[in-house]
């Protein structure tokens, strides 16, 4: 009896019976319940890991418990042996030899760890479950130690990862499948902020790409889940509750205020492109520094910790605390004091990512534009005139640019939009972030042309603009289109047996190979004949009459890639070589069998986004 063959990286990690698999790939109501239960593991996934982090923070700066790390007015000095400031070292150290074991890991399993987006936009919403855990580790203690990172990066990888693993063991298609993988980020994020609907829309924009009538109810389904689970496990918000009242002075919010908000949308765009640039310079001066990686976050978290020492701890984490306090309506800090905490937070992040703490800048740049805001109100009256005629009180610039920074950070305009609204549920408010939100995107997408993640995609060398599905362009390879039914022929032929072999009606081309069976061209057939002159006479011999010794596909390339070398060649085929130092010949491809290809898949894709049956 032979051994069974070992599962492949893709197995899934449960077998679900046949007849229960072709009822869920079959039935739209099947993915909504799996989306509940992907909800459901969401809020799981960040009520754990948030309750993980707030542990570790009060076990290494001796907190008492639920209190804030980063909403203290100093460091406790009873906190690590008397020398909080070196937890964050302390957790770069811990991180340094996670890094270690995960990085040899991967290195034996021969893959790379690929987030939500690059999930969907690549791999088709496949993700592993064990990368996805190590990510919510790394991140779990950056931010439990102080880095200034938030969790929503380990929230929405650890929930989408579960989420794609129980797609594949249902074999779900692709498109169902990176439906899921949205359920999962929603769930994450409408858990981590109490927010239904700025999870589900985090997803639309963030992680689908598209907002679809198909993909409406399981997303949504999944983030009113995963809210649910976290509110029961955690009662308290996750963010601060602004009432209208608030927000509003004497004189009503009304239309005027759309000019304020808008220029201070256009300050906020240009300030994140600032800090995205920090971040990579700061990352580029660590790598200069020659430093090993593993020893990086170490020399991070000294640098964190004695600006926390210098400035405040408000820096420190990803910022609730601080994020809760500069939201207040009664909050009174200074100009100076607003512009320190804003410049030394900035620095905070950039140096916490750029030395290598595992998080992001979800949160990040939501404190950074409350800042912004609570200064914009504060200095636009010394050079605005009549500025103090407009309705909004500080507090809600503070909203305002809150929402406007992180979309231009992070992406999602209507993400960040319904986060004010859930976030304060005044509607006039809401109106003036949208207006606020589309200025400072607009302002990134022409100027810079990035948010944070598909940034850090660029410099790494794809070319990722958003999470739509470009991954099936890159599994259409030339190797998968081919014919492999090629009989080559040597090119020392004699003209005249090549046209006995091959008369007109015969395939139209055929493929010539020199004495070491290395390509030498193609010859037209019928050009071949037409050369034969009307007395019996022809060429001598057979590479007169070879085309395109030159121009040729190797079996790796896209269809992208194709089109573009029939365009550069001018040919309507061309040859298939294993590679360009052997040059042997595997097979042909033709110009209009690849553009059909192309627009049958272009033609699924279409009716998997509108949600018609394959």
């Amino acid at each position: 009896m032979s051994p069974s063959p070992a599962p492949s990286a893709t197995a899934p990690l449960v077998q679900v019976p046949v007849r229960l698999r072709a009822w869920v790939r079959a039935n739209e109501v099947a993915l909504v319940l799996l989306a509940a239960i992907t909800g459901c593991i969401g809020g799981l996934a960040v009520a754990a890991m948030s309750g993980a982090t707030q542990l570790l923070r009060e076990w290494l700066y001796r907190l008492p418990p639920g209190q804030r790390l980063s909403s203290l007015e100093r460091l406790p000095a009873e906190g690590l042996l008397g020398l909080p400031f070196l937890a964050p070292a302390l957790g770069g150290a811990v991180l340094g030899l996670i890094l270690l074991v995960s990085a040899r890991r991967r290195r034996r399993g021969r893959r790379s760890m690929v987030d939500p987006i690059e999930a969907n936009a690549l791999h088709g919403g496949r993700m592993s479950v064990r990368d996805s855990l190590d990510v919510a580790a790394q991140n779990v203690v950056s931010n439990g130690c102080g880095a200034s990172v938030g969790l929503e990066a380990g929230y929405t990888q650890v929930a989408a990862g579960i989420a794609s693993r129980l797609g594949i063991a249902f074999e779900m298609r692709r498109s169902d499948l990176r439906t899921l993988v949205g359920c999962g980020s929603a769930a994450a994020i409408a858990a981590a902020f109490g927010s239904p609907l700025t999870g589900a829309f985090y997803a639309f924009e963030l992680i689908i790409g598209t907002y679809t009538i198909a993909t409406l109810a399981p997303v949504v389904v999944a983030a009113l889940c995963g809210s649910l689970v976290a509110r029961a496990l955690a009662p308290q918000a996750a963010l601060v509750d602004v009432g209208a009242l608030a927000l509003a002075k004497n004189a009503p919010v009304g239309a005027g205020d759309t000019l304020p908000c808008l220029a201070l949308g256009l300050v906020c765009a240009g300030l994140a492109v600032l800090l995205m640039r920090g971040v990579t310079l700061v990352e580029q001066g660590f790598r200069a520094s020659r430093l090993p990686a593993l020893l990086r976050p170490t020399l991070g978290g000294l640098c964190i910790g004695g600006l926390a020492v210098a400035t405040t701890p408000q820096v420190l984490s990803a910022g609730h605390g601080a994020l809760h306090v500069h939201l207040a309506p009664e909050a009174a800090a200074g100009l100076g004091a607003l512009a320190g905490l804003l410049a030394a937070k900035a620095a905070a992040s950039a140096i916490s990512i750029g030395s290598g703490f595992r998080g992001g800048l979800f949160f990040a740049s939501l404190f950074l534009g409350a800042l912004v805001g609570r200064l914009f109100a504060g200095l636009a009256p010394m050079v605005w005139p009549g500025f103090e005629s407009f309705g909004l009180a500080p507090v809600g610039y503070a909203v305002v640019g809150m929402s406007a920074f992180a979309a231009a950070t992070v992406g999602g305009p209507l993400t960040m939009t319904f986060l004010a609204l859930e976030m304060t549920g005044s509607f006039p408010v809401t109106a003036l972030v949208l207006v606020s939100v589309i200025a400072s995107s607009l302002a990134v997408r022409k100027t810079f042309g990035y948010s944070f993640a598909t940034w850090r995609f660029h410099l790494r060398g794809e070319s990722i603009r958003s999470a739509h599905d470009v991954g099936w362009m890159r599994s259409l390879t030339v190797g998968r289109m081919m014919r492999k039914d090629i009989r080559p022929v040597p090119l020392d032929t004699p003209l005249p047996t090549f046209l006995r072999a091959h008369p007109l009606g015969s395939p139209s081309r055929v493929v010539v190979v020199d004495e070491h069976d290395r390509y030498a061209g193609i010859v037209l057939v019928p050009e071949a004949h037409a050369l034969v002159g009307e007395d019996g006479g022809s060429p001598p011999r057979l590479a007169d009459v070879a085309r395109y010794p030159g121009a040729f596909l190797l079996p790796d390339m896209s269809v992208k890639q194709a089109a573009e070398a029939f365009d550069e060649a001018e040919s309507e085929a061309l040859a298939v070589l294993d590679g360009t130092e052997s040059r042997r010949v595997i097979g042909l491809l033709t110009e209009s069998h690849t553009l059909k290809r192309y627009s049958e898949e272009l033609d699924r894709q279409r009716r998997a986004v509108l949600g018609e049956a394959a």
